[in-house]
């Protein structure tokens, strides 16, 4: 049988579509380009926002419009938290979150049997970590490794505790195992990411934390990058920067999920903690690791937010120096408590995110000017205008002239900046 894999969202989901792959191909099947032919689609859908719903909607009509005789599957957190509006959809397979390797079997009987399923549980009840392969895009540069799963922060604007349920960890042995893995078959990176990683380890019991894992998985490496994925400012302790400051392999770059800097918004959006706990976090950083680049993601026009409250937050954000942010309008999300509150009028949602962006923009460049006259180890990944593209440690583009790059590490000289990205000029071995 011939699949097809649509992915929308989070690197989450993005590693379940890679280990869906690996099991299709392990079973025998052939994974084909999505907008060729093949017997069956799969959408792996997104549902953090009303938005991320409309996306998958479109996709799933529009490979049944494009491809009437085929099985249409549609699994992730959008079936999950809206079984009814996907069963609308009339597909031919309906799962959620959960049980990936089922959802491969279940894809074989829609097939086979010409019949529509369903396999929605409910998330809440999963108990245990669903081991699944490890791996990473085609072109084998970057890896993933997914260690965590759950969420049980309920963030006022955020749905994702209901399509993932609770914590679940992946065992250090399991995850030093599979990075052990992924060096073997020549990765150079591996990003260890997870719905909340910040929680690893709660329900295991054994004391053990995310700095735990992080040794493990750097230990069971040390030729490869090792890159954090998003943490919450309660992960960064003195503890922890002291250990991981220890690390050769560990990457400089940490993702902070700030998403307001002002107090009466973070309350409001029931984050768990305050702007000088986020800022304690990131002059940590600063002490302990050599010009680390912090990134964040930013929420502008949160129900409630006054114009006094999002100038709290444009302080905040020169304050940190971020190296790089994510910035988003609020969008609302139905069946969370930030859907009822009262809403910022579309029009300053997204002035505000200009204003916030400018900003960035400007942190953005002072970072990268700062790099220059620097020599970092860069993963080159694919031509791009002319030049090689890859990254640094810290996570910053670079663009240098070279040719057959592809999936090396090669020390580059910073000669400069466009603004965007680091120019640089490859040093010889």
């Amino acid at each position: 049988m011939r699949v097809a894999i649509y992915t929308l969202g989070c690197k989450v989901n993005q590693y379940e579509t890679q280990a869906m792959e690996q099991a299709l191909r392990a079973r025998g099947h052939e994974v084909v380009p999505f907008t060729g032919q093949a017997d069956a689609y799969v959408v792996n859908t997104c549902s953090v926002t009303a938005v991320s719903d409309q996306k998958s909607r479109q996709v799933i009509h529009g490979v049944q419009r494009k491809h009437p005789d085929a099985v249409v599957a549609v699994c992730g957190c959008y079936p999950q938290t809206h079984a009814d509006d996907v069963r609308k959809l009339g597909v031919d397979l309906m799962a959620g979150t959960g049980d990936r390797t089922g959802f491969i079997r279940l894809l074989e009987e829609a097939a086979a049997e010409k019949r529509r399923i369903e396999a929605i549980d409910q998330p809440f009840e999963r108990r245990v970590f669903e081991v699944l392969p490890a791996g990473g895009l085609p072109e084998r540069t970057r890896a993933m490794l997914k260690v965590e799963d759950g969420c049980v922060n309920f963030c006022a604007y955020c749905i994702i505790p209901y399509a993932r349920g609770r914590v679940r960890s992946l065992p250090i042995p399991t995850a030093a195992e599979q990075a052990k893995e992924l060096a073997a078959e020549g990765y150079q990176e591996i990003v260890v990411t997870g719905i909340e990683i910040s929680s690893w380890g709660q329900d295991l019991r054994t004391g053990e934390t995310l700095t735990n894992l992080l040794e493990a998985v750097c230990d069971a490496a040390p030729e490869v990058r090792i890159r954090l994925g998003s943490l919450e400012p309660r992960t960064i302790t003195e503890d922890f920067c002291r250990r991981a400051a220890a690390l050769p392999n560990l990457c400089p770059q940490f993702h902070l999920s700030l998403q307001s800097g002002c107090d009466e918004t973070l309350k409001r959006m029931n984050r768990k903690y305050d702007t000088a706990r986020f800022a304690q976090s990131v002059d940590l950083l600063n002490q302990y690791f050599d010009h680390p680049a912090v990134t964040t993601d930013l929420i502008t026009g949160f129900p409630e937010e006054t114009e006094e409250e999002f100038s709290q937050t444009l302080d905040f954000i020169r304050r940190c120096g971020f190296a790089q942010m994510h910035i988003f309008p609020y969008s609302i999300r139905p069946g969370t408590p930030a859907a009822d509150m009262r809403q910022v009028p579309k029009a300053v949602k997204e002035e505000r995110a200009r204003r916030a962006t400018a900003v960035a923009s400007e942190l953005h460049r002072d970072y990268l000017a700062s790099c220059v006259g620097a020599v970092y180890p860069v993963l080159f990944e694919q031509p791009k205008g002319g030049k090689y593209f890859g990254h640094a440690p810290n996570y910053m583009e670079v663009l240098a002239e070279g040719t057959d790059l592809h999936n090396q590490v090669r020390d580059v000289k910073i000669t400069g900046s466009d603004g965007e990205s680091l120019l640089g000029e490859l040093l010889e071995d």
